[in-house]
């Protein structure tokens, strides 16, 4: 059997702001000239690859004379204005060495939030795929706030992922790959060369955020691939300063951390379902309900929700919730928060004479909703 990235057709690749930037003085042409040459070998290969690189933040401190990260959102938006212009500068520079043509695209959780805007953004990375074109994706932070910000670019990689049905998402940033403990703080810690992505125990086992010039740490390239895993893409998080660390993963060879997918990819109307990062609002659910959405395959309908939290509107994700108050499910409701209310615990048949009309019998209808 061969290697899960050897077998990999289409790859994303995400590098981390510590390996685009020498230490806060501004970009390492050098780094991203070596990164396009690998990215180029693995076109040659009949691979193709989409990159989403962090930095744009870190490249613009030293244009705008600051040498350390602020803390205030304009400034920080501010900075990515100024250093996404060379970045993207830089990489496109870098390409056109091998006779690539690059693309700048840039996101914010809204693109994926909305149903139309996910679809348009899946269509324009696809067919810059299809021209040849290497798409460079980067959060925008010079629009985005605390409440629409991915967070980090590793969650971002894994989205893109699921955007282009990729095979294998790798994380290249400034560590070997993941331990079993702290390599910082235990001098016994040894390298987790592969585990599932859904293994529960390795969140425990992450650490927190790295470098200072960083916004993720090893916590959110764990959660990432397990993001990735429900699209079928594998990851491997790795060392960027191996040398060649691109092609020798292409090779088959075992390089940092792999984290599989075990699972079939599910349908990308339920990719984007599971992936969605803001919900509506919360549906508490009694037992029967969960064991009817968990091994029965059905709708779920308002006779079976307990509770219902937030303000949401027809159409909106929600997340399901057992009576424990984990996360079973998400799925696009059909009822606002204040008609949930109202018909909770009642049979679908009583929902006219509660409302005054019927939209739908179910809650969320099964078509419409992914088991976590």
């Amino acid at each position: 059997m061969s290697h899960p990235i050897s077998a990999a057709r289409t790859l994303v690749v995400k590098v981390g702001s510590s390996l685009v930037t020498a230490e806060g003085r501004g970009l390492d042409v050098e780094a991203i000239a070596r990164l396009a040459a690998q990215v180029a070998a693995l076109r040659a290969l009949g691979k193709r690859c989409v990159l989403v690189s962090s930095g744009a933040i870190a490249a613009g401190l030293p244009r705008l004379g600051w040498t350390r990260r602020p803390r205030a959102m304009h400034e920080l938006q501010a900075a990515a204005a100024v250093g996404q212009v060379g970045l993207v500068q830089c990489y496109e520079s870098c390409f056109r060495e091998h006779g690539i043509a690059t693309a700048q695209v840039l996101l914010t959780h809204a693109d994926h939030a909305d149903r139309q805007r996910y679809l348009n953004a899946r269509s324009t990375l696809r067919t810059l795929l299809r021209l040849g074109v290497i798409p460079v994706i980067n959060e925008n932070d010079t629009v985005a706030t605390d409440e629409i910000k991915f967070g980090d670019n590793d969650r971002l990689g894994a989205l893109v992922a699921n955007l282009v049905e990729a095979d294998a998402l790798l994380i290249l940033t400034d560590q070997a790959g993941l331990y079993d403990a702290d390599p910082r703080k235990v001098a016994t810690a040894s390298l987790i060369r592969e585990r599932e992505a859904s293994d529960p125990a390795l969140e425990a086992i992450a650490g927190g955020t790295g470098s200072a010039l960083a916004r993720g740490g090893m916590l959110t390239k764990i959660r990432a691939a397990k993001h990735a895993a429900r699209s079928g893409a594998h990851t491997v998080i790795a060392s960027g300063h191996e040398p060649e660390v691109l092609l020798r993963l292409a090779r088959g060879e075992s390089v940092g951390t792999l984290l599989t997918a075990r699972t079939a990819p599910i349908t990308a109307r339920k990719q984007w379902l599971a992936d969605h990062l803001n919900v509506g609002g919360r549906l508490k659910l009694d037992a029967g309900a969960v064991k009817a959405l968990s091994s029965g395959g059905k709708s779920l309908l308002p006779v079976g929700v307990t509770e219902v939290a937030g303000q949401f509107e027809p159409g909106e994700v929600v997340a399901c919730d057992d009576p424990e108050g984990r996360e079973i499910a998400r799925g696009l409701v059909n009822y606002s928060a204040a008609d949930a209310r109202l018909i909770m615990r009642r049979a679908s048949s009583e929902i006219e004479a509660i409302l005054g009309y019927v939209g739908e019998p179910e809650l969320i209808h099964r078509d419409n909703l992914v088991l976590l």
